[in-house]
């Protein structure tokens, strides 16, 4: 049995993107196991998958620094005979890590970001819109440089439904739709009035229950004047732990998110997402795993994409990416 390492530290959205790789990967290589190194709270992301071992970074706290990131080596060494390391991440901190490993002659692969073609993709004036190489293709390809074939052609689901956690109640004959409105930064979120005008469609559906979903206090606090307004919607932020909130976007029947974590966790179980574009593109390689472009809302501008991450504040100053794309758009891919 060969052990790989592979790193990805970061937000859990680029994490979740990780996993069906792996999976693969390990299908395809019943002599493999992988331990995967990433942030201490996307442990779950990992469960049920056979010889997938993660194995949790403090980046914070015990694993902070050089030194830090010294103590991680180490201590994945005195656990796993690591025999090659795919670095998934190409920062600083993987970097590190990854020298510690390529110092005891282990074999090292790096992901190719494709930095020159995002730069096109992105630039203000002579913007070359094109589709980019998938960042899911990007992880498969570091696999690919270390000898192992891995086949990302096709798209099943990585995980199946799960059963629902106490306090969530049955769904009985309701369809599921998940509404996750925020994303990290401004330029990829929806406007929270036109989110509340597209909630107000959507409730009124019989058959059909709406579930809010977001993390951290901000975005609960919104979550809740959201359904005091609509009471019919249920807000799922901060009632569940990641594993419980897996269970429930596990048994959705669609998710309507912003290019953002809750995009990629529905397309691990192969949940239909009805995705929202502003200032970033799916042609920068980050769409979700098996997800249809057509489902992808977005507005033509001659000035989309303007940033990969959506990081960068909006040049013309007036959203316009967000703000011209009307409700009723996002209702016809829903």
């Amino acid at each position: 049995m060969r052990t790989l390492l592979a790193i990805r530290f970061s937000a859990m959205g680029d994490v979740a993107m990780t996993i069906p790789v792996m999976q693969r990967m390990l299908k395809a290589h019943p002599d493999l196991e992988i331990v995967f190194v990433s942030n201490k709270h996307w442990g779950a992301l990992c469960e049920g998958i056979p010889r997938l071992h993660f194995f949790p970074a403090d980046l914070k706290g015990a694993h902070k620094g050089v030194k830090g990131l010294y103590r991680l080596f180490k201590a994945v060494r005195a656990q796993y005979r690591i025999d090659a390391v795919a670095d998934l991440h190409q920062v600083l901190r993987s970097q590190i890590v990854r020298t510690f490993f390529r110092l005891t002659g282990r074999k090292v692969a790096v992901i190719d970001k494709g930095r020159a073609g995002k730069k096109a993709l992105a630039r203000q004036e002579n913007k070359v819109l094109q589709p980019l190489r998938s960042t899911i293709e990007r992880y498969a390809d570091v696999f690919r440089k270390l000898g192992y074939a891995v086949d990302m052609s096709t798209t099943p689901p990585v995980f199946g439904k799960r059963a629902l956690p106490v306090g969530m109640g049955a769904k009985g004959d309701w369809k599921w739709m998940g509404l996750a409105p925020f994303a990290t930064y401004k330029e990829k979120t929806y406007p929270f009035d036109k989110i509340a005008a597209l909630l107000g469609q959507l409730v009124e559906r019989k058959d059909t229950k709406v579930l809010l979903m977001g993390g951290g206090a901000g975005e609960v606090a919104k979550l809740q004047e959201l359904a005091e307004r609509y009471p019919q919607a249920i807000v799922v932020a901060g009632r569940f732990k990641l594993p419980e909130e897996l269970a429930i976007i596990s048994q959705m029947d669609t998710m309507i998110s912003m290019d953002s974590a809750n995009m990629h966790l529905a397309s691990l179980f192969g949940v239909p997402v009805v995705s929202v574009w502003g200032a970033t593109h799916p042609f920068a390689g980050f769409m979700g795993y098996g997800q249809k472009i057509e489902k992808a809302a977005q507005v033509d501008l001659y000035c989309r994409p303007c940033s990969i991450f959506g990081n960068k504040p909006c040049f013309r100053g007036d959203h316009a990416c967000m703000e011209q794309l009307p409700v009723s758009g996002i209702l016809e891919k829903i």
